[in-house]
């Protein structure tokens, strides 16, 4: 398109067009009409060809009128379509939110509150992706392969802001036909000495593995390993299975595995943390962030009984 031939030309022509004559869309322009007269005047002189010929007491478009009238229909709904893209973008309503997360966050408070983000947020893409490894949710938001992050154990770095989002108690998941299995009522952490463990191997979930071990350890127990296993489905068949017991996110237990059974720790309960880029001021995230917050139920945290350290890394 010629420089000189700007979306404001392209609308007079759309509206003289639809008003059928120079006065009435001098009118709906708030124009006067000498000069929107000037103004297709000069177009035509420019373009070399009559846009509009007389037909009783108006105007039609001439055959080069319909040629242009066609493309400036399409011109201006684009431009529109761009400043509508723009102040959506400015606002934080439009665009891509990639967000990292644990297995065991999707189970429960996450699960829930991006449900709703899809219904509040209907043209923001989210994108996601699962990590099993605290440090690799952490460096994927440095390196800019993520922008948030829902996970237990942020790794400290000033390029990373967190703050805690949500918390949910940690359960025992035990066999079924075990005797500490007779009741629902929560189990203090001194049960984890009386029945072997299965765990995560400390390499490939050291959080994890050390939350287990670190209740056991304020609580004056050295726990015996029956069994590892690197993922949820294993540990849980190992339970059912008889090896020994586990302990998680209460959130597993919508997995509701055949076999096993739950009872909460009491006075336990392990943090999920936002991670996202220090300084990030991208309109988008800014408001995933608030809508996420918002969105997060607020699960009830057992106090009774003996106390294991919260992780607060935020």
């Amino acid at each position: 398109m010629e420089a000189w031939l700007e979306l404001r030309l392209l609308g007079y022509i759309v509206a003289i067009a639809e008003e059928g004559s120079i006065s009435g869309a001098a009118r709906r322009l708030r124009l006067t009409q000498p000069t929107l007269s000037r103004q297709l005047r000069e177009l035509e002189r420019r373009l070399g060809s009559e846009l509009f010929a007389r037909a009783g007491s108006g105007l039609v478009p001439t055959a080069a009128g319909e040629a242009l009238l066609r493309r400036a229909v399409h011109m201006l709904a684009d431009a529109e379509a761009a400043l509508n893209d723009v102040r959506l973008a400015a606002e934080g309503k439009t665009g891509r939110v990639t967000v990292g997360f644990a297995g065991s966050a999707i189970n429960g408070a996450l699960g829930d509150a991006l449900g709703r983000l899809r219904a509040e947020l209907p043209d923001v893409h989210l994108s996601l992706v699962e990590l099993f490894d605290d440090a690799e949710m952490s460096a994927g938001i440095m390196d800019g392969s993520l922008d948030v992050a829902v996970q237990r154990l942020p790794v400290r770095d000033a390029r990373l802001a967190t703050r805690v989002w949500a918390r949910e108690p940690l359960t025992l998941f035990l066999p079924a036909r075990h005797p500490l299995s007779t009741t629902r009522e929560p189990a203090p952490v001194s049960v984890l000495g009386e029945i072997p463990l299965v765990l995560w191997p400390r390499e490939s979930a050291p959080h994890a593995h050390d939350e287990i071990t670190s209740l056991c350890h304020h609580a004056g127990i050295v726990p015996r390993v029956a069994a590892r296993g690197r993922t949820v489905q294993t540990i849980l068949a190992l339970v059912s299975a008889g090896f020994g017991a586990t302990v998680m996110a209460d959130s597993y237990r919508v997995l509701h595995r055949e076999g096993v059974a739950s009872r909460r720790l009491a006075g336990t309960s392990t943090a999920l943390h936002l991670v996202w880029r220090a300084g990030d001021t991208d309109p988008l995230l800014t408001r995933f962030m608030t809508a996420l917050n918002t969105a997060k139920p607020r699960p009830r945290i057992e106090r009774t009984g003996t106390h294991a350290p919260d992780d607060e890394r935020s």
